[in-house]
């Protein structure tokens, strides 16, 4: 990997949960001998991508990114197109909506919304990556990818989330086909105990399947009627936000969610 591919890198490991590091916890975290990591955050802070902060002089993310994610968004309102169409799924469902955006082979959080209906839902967080092997969203997307990036993540160690996470690559791969067939995929605890969620895939203008909407539900209130109205309102959603990215489904996907439903 060449140094650009090493710096950005080395941004990916900033989240929610650990938003500023020391260099020797980035070094462990990385890979890279200390010396490697503080070269590249040098030329980062330079540039305004990362900055030191606090008596331990930690690193979190700079200025720049925010510029980036600006620009980004102007030029391309994915976020901004989905979020009414994410509102909706929530309060029509009384549950989390999430939406995840195939982003250089990883599956990323983009985008979710909650309902005011229950004290009690299910979490999300920006930014975050989701395992493709322990939720629905991943799995679904694994089911409508091309085979050859399927076959590269499942080459992959595939962590044990939670007691009900599979792990075995070749269990995988037979789930595959039958989430294709039924067009969407389900989970139950496999990435936070109780938590069901069901997933549907996204596309662009060539049918490739660039990322999945999905709802996230406390096991305990997911009973057959519920998944019922999820499947329903889930596709809705995704055909609204598929045509408003200029995608298109592939061919029969949408009467299949329509009796599925």
């Amino acid at each position: 990997m060449g140094t650009v591919g090493k710096a950005l890198e080395l941004l990916d490991l900033f989240t929610h949960r650990q938003p500023q590091m020391g260099l020797s916890q980035i070094a462990r975290a990385s890979g890279l001998n200390k010396a490697t990591c503080h070269r590249l955050l040098q030329e980062m802070e330079s540039c305004g991508l990362v900055e030191q902060t606090g008596p331990a002089r930690e690193y979190r993310l700079g200025p720049a990114v925010l510029r980036l994610a600006s620009l980004r968004e102007a030029a391309v309102p994915m976020r901004e197109a989905a979020m009414p169409v994410l509102r909706a799924l929530a309060e029509a469902t009384g549950e989390t909506a999430h939406l995840s955006h195939l982003v250089a082979g990883r599956l990323q959080t983009l985008a979710f919304a909650y309902s005011a209906r229950h004290a009690m839902a299910v979490r999300m967080e920006d930014a975050d990556f989701l395992p493709f092997h322990a939720t629905a969203s991943g799995l679904v997307v694994l089911a409508f990818a091309e085979k050859a990036m399927s076959e590269t993540i499942l080459a992959a160690p595939l962590p044990q989330m939670t007691a009900s996470t599979g792990t075995d690559p070749e269990a995988i791969r037979t789930l595959l086909p039958a989430i294709r067939a039924r067009g969407h995929a389900e989970t139950d605890s496999t990435f936070e105990p109780g938590v069901h969620g069901i997933a549907l895939p996204l596309f662009d203008a060539t049918c490739a399947c660039t990322g999945s909407i999905a709802v996230a539900t406390p096991a305990a209130r997911m009973t057959e009627d519920q998944r019922r109205l999820t499947l329903a309102e889930l596709a809705r959603a995704a055909v609204q936000i598929t045509t408003a990215w200029g995608g298109q489904l592939p061919p029969g996907l949408e009467t299949l969610w329509r009796d599925a439903a």
